[in-house]
C-alpha cells in the first residue's frame, strides 16, 4: 500500500526526542569502535524520534548512573542505554540504572527479552526519571535494535503520559510489535507439540493407542 499523499498546510506526525548511551569500556577509552550508537540512532529516527545526542560511558555502576543523571536532568524524553547487560563482571548497567529511576517499567524489559531466545540472558530494566524514560538494551547492535523495536511503538504514549496527558483519551498506542506477539504464539506451539509428543510417548509404553484412552 502506498504511503498516503500529504496535505499541504497540515501538520506532521508528532516528533519525540531520544538520546542513547554507549556503555562500554572500550568505546569510552577509544579502543573499540562504536557500532550500537549508530545503529540506535538509525532505528530511532525511522521510529520518529529526533536524536539529540549519542554520548559514550565506560561501565560501571558509578559511571553509568552519573551519566544517566545528567542525561536525564530537564529531559523529557527517551534515554536508551546500550551494553553492560548480560552476566560479565563489569555488565552493571542495570545496577546503575536503578540507583538512577523513580520506578520501573517492568512490561518494557519483560517486551524486550522475548524478541530472541538470547533474550532470556539479559538483565536490562526499564524505569522512569522525571519525565525521561529510560531502556536498557544489548551492547549487540543486532539485539539492541531488536530490542528498542520490541517497545518503540509505545514510547510516544509513554513520554506523553509523563508529560501530563490523560491515560484515557481516546488516544491508543499501536498495537504490540508483530515481532513479539509471533515470537509468544511460536513458543504456546512448541509447548503444546511438546506435551502432546510426550503424551504419546507414554501411551505407546503402556501398550495403549492414544486414540483408544
Amino acid at each position: 500500500m502506498a504511503d498516503p499523499v500529504p496535505i499541504p498546510g497540515a501538520p506532521g506526525p508528532p516528533r519525540w526526542v531520544a538520546r542513547v548511551i554507549v556503555v562500554s569500556d572500550g568505546v569510552a577509552d577509544g579502543s573499540r569502535e562504536d557500532r550500537g550508537g549508530p545503529a540506535l540512532q538509525a532505528a530511532l529516527e525511522r521510529a520518529g524520534a529526533t536524536v539529540e545526542a549519542v554520548v559514550t560511558c565506560p561501565d560501571g555502576v558509578e559511571a553509568v548512573a552519573e551519566t544517566l543523571l545528567a542525561q536525564s536532568a530537564g529531559f523529557a524524553g527517551l534515554l536508551v542505554t546500550t551494553g553492560g547487560t548480560g552476566f560479565g563482571p563489569r555488565d552493571l548497567t542495570p545496577e546503575g540504572t536503578r540507583r538512577v529511576i523513580d520506578r520501573e517499567a517492568p512490561g518494557l524489559a519483560e517486551a524486550m527479552r522475548l524478541v530472541s531466545p538470547l533474550g532470556r540472558l539479559s538483565r536490562g530494566i526499564a524505569g522512569t526519571r522525571g519525565r525521561a524514560l529510560v531502556v536498557n538494551v544489548p551492547g549487540s547492535p543486532k539485539g539492541a535494535v531488536e530490542c528498542l523495536e520490541a517497545v518503540v511503538d509505545v514510547v510516544p504514549h509513554a513520554l506523553a503520559l509523563r508529560a501530563g496527558d490523560r491515560p484515557h483519551c481516546g488516544r491508543r498506542p499501536r498495537p504490540v510489535a508483530t515481532r513479539t506477539v509471533g515470537v509468544v504464539r511460536d513458543r504456546i506451539a512448541f509447548v503444546e507439540w511438546a506435551h502432546n509428543r510426550e503424551r504419546t510417548r507414554l501411551l505407546a509404553g503402556q501398550g495403549a493407542s492414544p486414540d483408544r484412552r
